[in-house]
């Protein structure tokens, strides 16, 4: 039984050896793994927890890089295909002096484009306990399709899903309108949902978070998490709505952020749904806030370090900083009007 399944992209992140230049201007960069759905897979898997991995790859020495770093960190490969329609996508990445980053990506397509429908195996969904997407991959009809069948096939076996929309206008590339409306459609079957506050805004054309918030809660989800950066993480369920302040930390790089915070809570949520579901799990708003802090945690210790897949945290290390580590690493609470 895996805690959690996660399907989707799996890339090369080429990380700057300088900060606070652009692309064009950087020196040299470092070849690190990442992706979105697999950053959540192996924070998990960091984490205590029973994590696979489930995504189309490149027969090429990077992809063999990628599947060994999830190898290494103890992720179920047995859902990693591979073709030789496509090479291993790459995303070339600058860093602002504040951690911010810029993106330029090759994928055009990238292996991870190319999962089907025939890459979905029923059996590794109703063998998971929460099922977790992204909608990079789903740029081309088919990869949308297999997400689609994924998240359906989870809803035919009572497994939760989650969806971390993790939107590129540069992906996209004009076809903004077109991925909204695929996000919509992922949407409507998830219960876990997490945007960014610039997400949520393109997605509802409000900045306003509360209502923003609300607007997506209605399209079916169960919980939906707006991550607000040094502000926190806002979510709303059918009976509480809360604002959680984040960690003190100095950040040095934000790559990776919302996923650790999403291998954390999905991690504390896969124990606690085990006998009771997810409407119980929910039901009670400070086991809600106690999941939300953890993964709070996971995602200011990422911010920490350089990289994403690298920067994940161990459990260890998150019990440190949550507890032994309290009084040097306050939560940080905004002041108004922050």
């Amino acid at each position: 039984m895996f805690d959690v399944l996660a399907i989707g992209e799996m890339l090369i992140d080429f990380t700057p050896s300088a900060r606070g230049v652009g692309l064009a201007d950087v020196p040299a960069f470092e070849k690190k793994p990442g992706g979105a759905p697999a950053n959540v897979a192996v924070g998990v898997a960091k984490l205590g927890g029973n994590a696979a991995f489930l995504g189309k790859f490149a027969k090429d020495p990077f992809a063999d890089f990628l599947i060994g770093t999830l190898e290494q960190y103890g992720v179920d490969t047995v859902g990693c295909a591979r073709t030789e329609q496509a090479k291993t996508g790459l995303a070339f990445i600058a860093l602002g002096d504040n951690g911010e980053h810029e993106f330029h990506f090759y994928r055009d397509p990238s292996a991870d484009m190319l999962l089907s429908e025939e890459d979905i195996r029923e059996e590794w969904i109703q063998n998971a306990r929460i099922v977790h997407v992204g909608s990079v991959t789903q740029v081309l009809p088919k990869a949308a399709a297999a997400t689609r069948k994924a998240l359906e096939l989870a809803r035919k076996h009572g497994v939760v899903t989650s969806f971390d929309v993790n939107f590129r206008l540069g992906i996209w590339r004009g076809r903004e309108e077109e991925g909204k409306q695929k996000i919509f459609d992922t949407i409507g079957l998830t219960d876990v949902l997490k945007v960014s506050e610039s997400e949520m805004a393109f997605l509802t054309g409000t900045s306003d978070v509360e209502q923003g918030a609300k607007m997506l809660k209605d399209m079916g989800p169960k919980i939906v998490f707006v991550t607000l950066g040094g502000q926190g993480v806002y979510y709303i369920t059918d009976k509480h709505r809360r604002r959680v302040p984040t960690f003190r930390v100095q950040q040095v790089d934000v790559t990776g952020a919302g996923d650790g915070f999403v291998a954390g809570f999905l991690r504390q949520l896969a124990d606690r749904i085990q006998g009771r579901g997810l409407d119980y799990s929910l039901s009670m708003h400070e086991e809600i806030e106690e999941m939300t802090r953890y993964g709070a945690a996971v995602g200011a210790l990422t911010v920490s370090k350089v990289g994403a897949i690298p920067a994940l945290p161990t459990k260890e290390e998150v019990f440190q900083f949550m507890y032994r580590g309290a009084k040097r690493n306050p939560l940080r609470i905004p002041t108004h009007g922050e």
